[in-house]
């Protein structure tokens, strides 16, 4: 009897949410027969989550159905979420899982290189010089060696009509590697682990402004047919990229399907171009592959005696091609071919395997308890002979039970996570990153969208006589009664994790401030003591605390006094937890919407501490939230009181309140506020100071009121990328900056990411333009902090990023926006 393996690697796939892979209809089966009949693979390169075009996707996986792949610069932690708080990596993983969900939906897979996305970026070059660009061209070569693409495809052109110097850089980068991935002298320490490779051909997916798709007119290019029907899934692939497209949520970009003819076209950039189909001169059949014809032949024959009301009547000849595929020649498409194969086998028995987990979160050392199950939903000869697990310690189960149709076979299984085994975590957050890049210590996880999950289970079947080995990720799963079933990956946690109540300390002077640490427990009866560790000149009290638990998740907050130096000063606060086991320093960071896995992260137990001199006049101010803001949270650090200010309380009194603050995007995402611009212009003309930070007119929100301001304001798309573009102030003497704070050079030191972003750019002459600043080599821009006297009170606009600087601790931050607050109060 030949043992066969099937091994359903998940990590290289898209399946995240569920750990039995998707069932699949017959006419999906079909599908995927065909699909196992086509021998070709296409790389879709760009720079960032959203940037790739869901459609092209599909149309590669689902109509011409070659093995697609997405491969992104970035995860995208320099963009802004739209529907959260989250920033920097964690929105990166927010994006990461967001791509995965599409992907699980067009059909293509997902992979990065180890770029940081550092924000919005005007210049080519300084995409590629703060990336380190050889090592962002080695990722991509890498990338196309080992997935082995007959075409690569840009989304970009590779200079300003990108519209950003991170999707520039990306078509820079795809026209080397081309090149640079045939060449064995150039990276030749990969050859080690994959071969040097040749595409076909590279090619622009072209775009005109707005990404309408006219014809190109600067030269040959062939003509892409994206928005068929497919009567086998019985939508469009237009419908399809829809769907996946609003998987794209941080970024408010939920589209609308549509039913209609789309061509998009394609030019040739590198290679032998293309006359009349994508793949020219490309063999997509089993005759590429030495001794494959007959493997055609034989899905050929599958195909034509296919039958939808019982596919199992396929699983036998299914057998005989996989057999014959093993015997083919090693190859990139022989390994993905025998995963297909093999899922095929699987599908078409209607069997069903699971391993699941009896908690969501274990530590090392720790027992676990192991829930499988299996049914056969066919009329086909199964047996169950074997279970085991991989990534902790447990004995084989040898069962050697017939799997009859439509009964179950359940059992659990007792495992123990080795002592050894390290936490569960995003591989490229194991380390802080470098200038412009992520480190990632470990070879084998380069390019993947996640690392492997932490325990894998291996069920071997016998199906018709032959030994099937089925292999899949444990996950936890449990019922929500409002929801239904959910899966979460299992998590190897910290035995202790410890998180500051505040990511920022801001000591507006030497007074002591009280630092909470919420204390968790990953096990029972345990017993740790609590400490911080800070720099010199920094004291706190009391120097340890004890905490025992009973109960597993059990948390408990413990308290310290820290007292600041009488200058200014900068430290970071770090919790420390020492059991019997070690000593333990980690968070536990939680990132849950409904459309993602729920993600946990365990980043260092680290928040910023800041001694600054800061004056403010005024004590109270209300804020109306906009988009992932976190600035609410940061002005109570330096004192004031804060109310937020929503669709109802908006029509109370606003006398009270010394300033009222507008969040970034609060008019693209609150349509209330269009109702309450009267109210507000009501407030300042008797008195208020209302500052409103930026907003945007760009295609994912629009502002929804004319008057964004008493007098006439228009909003453009203008910009300062460069943190530490000179400010260059126009009245020395100007009020805002000199009272209660004086602002001088020093305050515009460690800014991140930008200085600001939609600047105003046409304004009534009776606003007072503070700034002038500029990127380098660009024209002087005005528009980031404009104010204005309307009857008794002030008007503020600014488009300077203090969405940013204040949750990250600038001090220069703070202080200006005391300045802001505090304008004209006496």
């Amino acid at each position: 009897m030949k043992k066969l393996c099937l091994l359903v690697l998940l990590f290289y796939c898209t399946e995240i949410i569920q750990a039995q892979p998707k069932a699949l209809s017959s006419s999906e089966i079909y599908q995927h027969i065909q699909k196992l009949n086509t021998v070709g693979n296409a790389m879709y390169i760009a720079a960032h989550p959203d940037d790739e075009n869901t459609l092209l996707i599909a149309w590669l996986s689902k109509e011409k159905k070659v093995r697609t792949a997405y491969m992104a610069m970035t995860r995208g932690d320099g963009g802004q979420n739209l529907i959260g708080s989250e920033q920097g990596e964690y929105v990166g993983l927010l994006r990461t899982h967001e791509l995965l969900e599409a992907r699980k939906i067009d059909g293509g897979e997902q992979y990065f290189s180890r770029a940081v996305d550092f924000g919005f970026s005007k210049q080519t070059e300084e995409a590629l010089s703060t990336w380190g660009k050889d090592k962002i061209l080695e990722d991509l070569v890498y990338q196309i060696r080992k997935f082995q693409p007959d075409v690569l495809i840009n989304r970009f052109p590779p200079d300003a009509r990108a519209g950003h110097g991170h999707h520039s850089a990306s078509a820079v980068l795809a026209a080397e590697a081309f090149d640079a991935a045939a060449d064995p002298t150039k990276f030749p320490e990969q050859l080690k682990n994959v071969k040097v490779w040749q595409a076909k051909r590279l090619v622009w997916n072209t775009f005109n402004r707005g990404f309408t798709n006219a014809e190109p007119t600067d030269g040959p290019f062939i003509k892409l047919p994206l928005a068929d029907y497919s009567p086998l899934l019985g939508k469009s692939y237009s419908e399809i990229a829809a769907e996946a497209r609003s998987k794209h949520r941080s970024q408010g970009f939920g589209s609308a399907p549509t039913r209609n003819e789309r061509f998009d076209f394609a030019i040739n950039i590198k290679g032998e171009p293309a006359k009349e189909d994508l793949f020219d001169g490309i063999d997509l059949t089993w005759r590429r592959i030495q001794g494959g014809e007959p493997i055609g032949k034989a899905l050929d024959d599958i195909l034509s005696q296919f039958d939808f009301k019982s596919p199992s009547k396929s699983v036998k000849n299914l057998i005989e091609v996989y057999k014959a595929i093993e015997k083919t020649p090693e190859s990139i498409y022989k390994t993905n071919k025998l995963s297909e194969c093999l899922n095929l086998i699987l599908a078409c028995s209607g069997i069903y395997c699971e391993a699941n987990a009896a908690t969501n979160m274990i530590s090392p050392g720790q027992s676990l308890k192991v829930f499988a199950t299996a049914v056969n939903r066919s009329n086909l000869d199964v047996k169950i002979e074997n279970f085991k697990i991989y990534g902790a310690a447990s004995k084989d189960s040898v069962l050697g039970k017939s799997l009859t149709y439509n009964k179950s076979i359940d059992f659990a299984v007792d495992t123990k996570i080795p002592a050894t085994a390290g936490i569960t975590q995003p591989y490229w957050l194991n380390e802080k990153p470098e200038k412009g890049i992520y480190k990632v210590l470990e070879d084998k996880f380069r390019g993947l969208p996640m690392a492997p999950d932490a325990l894998w289970a291996e069920f071997t079947l016998n199906i018709l006589g032959e030994s099937l080995k089925y292999t899949h990720p444990i996950k936890y799963k449990y019922t929500e009664p409002s929801i239904g079933e959910i899966y979460k990956y299992l998590e190897i946690r910290p035995e202790i994790m410890l998180n500051l109540d505040q990511k920022v300390y801001i000591f507006a002077d030497n007074k002591p401030k009280k630092v909470g640490v919420m204390v968790k427990s990953n096990i029972a009866n345990n017993s740790t003591k609590v400490k911080l560790n800070l720099a010199a000149g920094w004291n706190y009290e009391p120097k340890e605390i004890e905490v025992n638990f009973t109960e597993k998740n059990q948390e408990k907050p413990v308290f310290f006094t820290v007292t600041p130096p009488t200058s200014s000063s900068e430290t970071e606060i770090k919790a420390l937890a020492t059991t019997a086991n070690g000593t333990f320093s980690k968070s536990l960071k939680n990132v849950k919407y409904e459309h993602i896995p729920e993600l946990n992260v365990f980043p260092e137990a680290t928040a910023k501490a800041n001694r600054i001199n800061l004056l403010k006049k005024g004590q109270n101010i209300a804020y109306i939230a906009g988009a992932g803001d976190e600035v609410p949270e940061s002005l109570k650090q330096i004192g004031y009181d804060l109310t937020n200010l929503n669709e109802t309380t908006i029509k109370g009194n606003l006398a009270k309140y010394d300033a009222i603050i507008v969040g970034v995007r609060a008019y693209n995402t609150e349509d209330w506020l269009v109702n309450a611009q009267n109210t507000l212009f009501e407030y300042v003309k008797n008195g208020g100071n209302l500052i409103v930070q930026y907003q945007t007119q760009a295609f994912y929100g629009t502002v929804k009121t004319k008057e964004l301001g008493p007098f006439p304001i228009s909003i453009g798309r203008g910009r300062v990328t460069e943190e530490n573009a000179e400010m260059k102030v126009l009245r020395a003497t100007d009020p805002i900056l000199n009272t209660p704070n004086k602002i001088d050079s020093k305050d515009y030191d460690g800014w991140i990411q930008e200085r600001g972003l939609y600047f105003a750019e046409k304004w009534s002459d009776k606003y007072t333009s503070v700034y002038s600043i500029k990127d380098t080599g660009e024209t002087e821009q005005e528009g980031s902090l404009l104010y204005t006297k309307y009857g008794k009170g002030t008007y503020i606009f600014t488009g300077l990023s203090f969405f940013r600087q204040l949750p990250a601790g600038v001090p220069g931050a703070f202080r200006l926006m005391a300045n802001l607050i505090s304008f004209n109060k006496k």
